[in-house]
């Protein structure tokens, strides 16, 4: 294994500088969901250009594609993404909130580096099946929309991942392990009220307050708190308020809540009490209601089988390595991040270890943590979301996290931006292609291991799988 590995990085770190310029042009021009067309584009055209079968616009998606080479069974998968989030514009390598843009949107959960690292991982298995290393072939599917819009669940719905065997993917972070946990499936509506404006002053009797019926639902779901299964979390965002006048009583306003639990019959049963509530609400205040379902995604079962084997190539490429310029850079970086926050990504890689970890994992006069995760194959339940969750109910799914990241830095923040087009995170995706790639050639080489991971995944599943999206729904930008 020692020397497919060293030739798999010796692969990679041939395409270094084109993948990261890759990867930078990403995170020069982030987009949201569904409307990553540059993004899309930039990867896509590459992987054409590089010998690739590619088709666009699969699922439904115009952003979505595949790319695809070989002939020969098995076929892997490797998922890549590269959508980023509002209000996230940072400017890169600095320790200060610093806005390229106002408001603009930036790369706040690394997503840049996510589809940047499948590309070189696809990139070395192709020249593998070419020297006929390996036999089998290799899918990449640019999946868009995971941060707010489910886009790998439309894909699955339109069965653009039936013909693979296997699936693997990674995440960025601020530390390298098994993504050994479930996450939580969940549901996301809008709830648009309708009432009837007047003059709030001389003739509020005439008029019938869509905003009081949206306040009076987030009351009611608040009280529903109380009494639904602890490990639920229903948020929820007021999107229109009906204006800025407060003499006029609101005709239209709308909330968006995002509905999340350990299965979709969670999601569900709560889901069906909060259009209750929503209906109650639009009963006390004689207002209309309407009800329209913006996306959806179950919760991820994570593969053990697969686990193991991308455990150990993840144990075999290790940590990356730092010259004197970029520690003192990631020392700087790491004043911005406060203790609760590095205390909690301690929490979170204990219960991935199933607390496992030594006294090298956190130094406080190392900006980084000091080993790779052991692996446990454990219970615990991811307290987000992911879109690779309809994907791992069917076909068997492994993903990992590499650190590309100072110690603690919370995904979702101008830090993680900021770090983003950095040497830093540029060694993380990297390293993640490197085991992307070993992974792969892995299961080509003991075909039984597929077989094992499906026998896995059907008994966990019991192959009773439902799409949680509504069959006629399309993807909203």
């Amino acid at each position: 294994m020692d020397n497919i590995s060293d030739l798999i990085a010796t692969l990679i770190d041939g395409y270094s500088k084109e993948i990261i310029e890759l990867s930078d042009k990403i995170w020069e021009t982030p987009e949201t969901r569904f409307k990553e067309f540059q993004s899309s584009k930039i990867l896509s055209d590459f992987l054409e250009q590089k010998g690739f079968l590619v088709e666009r616009g699969v699922g439904g998606i115009e952003t979505a594609f595949t790319a695809s080479f070989g002939q020969e069974k098995p076929v892997i998968g490797i998922l890549g993404e590269f959508d980023a989030l509002s209000g996230l514009s940072q400017k890169e390598a600095s320790e200060i909130r610093e806005p390229l843009q106002e408001n603009g949107n930036g790369h706040g959960c690394g997503h840049n580096l996510l589809g940047t690292a499948g590309v070189a991982a696809v990139l070395a298995l192709k020249e593998l099946i070419q020297q006929k290393k390996i036999t089998g072939s290799i899918k990449y599917f640019g999946c868009p929309g995971e941060e707010g819009g489910s886009g790998k669940t439309y894909m699955v719905r339109d069965g653009v991942f039936k013909d693979i065997d296997a699936a693997l993917t990674w995440h960025p972070n601020s530390y390298t392990g098994i993504f050994s946990f479930s996450s939580l499936a969940n549901y996301q509506v809008y709830f648009a009220f309708e009432g009837k404006a007047s003059h709030a002053a001389n003739s509020p009797h005439l008029g019938r307050s869509a905003l009081d019926a949206v306040e009076l639902m987030n009351v009611g779901v608040n009280y529903l708190r109380e009494h639904i299964i602890s490990e639920a979390k229903v948020h929820y965002a007021v999107t229109n308020s009906g204006g800025t006048s407060p003499n006029v009583v609101q005709s239209d306003a709308e909330v968006l809540y995002l509905i999340r639990a350990p299965h979709i019959k969670d999601v569900e049963e709560i889901y069906q009490r909060v259009i209750k509530i929503a209906n109650g609400a639009a009963l006390m205040t004689e207002t209309k209601v309407t009800v329209r379902f913006d996306k959806a995604c179950s919760n991820y079962i994570p593969n053990h089988t697969l686990n193991v084997l991308v455990n150990e190539k993840l144990q075999h490429y290790g940590l990356p390595d730092y010259d004197e310029k970029e520690l003192a850079y990631a020392k700087k970086m790491a004043k911005t991040i406060t203790a609760e926050e590095v205390n909690s990504a301690i929490l979170d890689a204990e219960k991935l270890s199933n607390y496992q970890l030594t006294d090298q994992f956190y130094r406080e006069d190392n900006p980084f943590f000091g080993e790779v995760i052991p692996y446990a194959k454990g219970r615990e339940v991811m307290q987000g979301s992911t879109d690779v969750g309809d994907v791992s109910w069917i076909v068997p799914t492994a993903q990992f996290f590499t650190t590309c990241f100072v110690a603690g830095t919370p995904l979702h923040t101008w830090q993680l931006v900021s770090q983003g087009k950095t040497s830093l995170a540029h060694k993380g995706l990297l390293s993640a292609g490197k085991v992307l790639a070993a992974s792969a050639v892995g299961i080509f080489e003991q075909p039984t291991i597929i077989e094992k991971a499906k026998e896995e995944l059907a008994l966990l599943t019991k192959n009773n799988y439902r799409n949680p999206l509504p069959a006629d729904l399309k993807p909203s930008m």
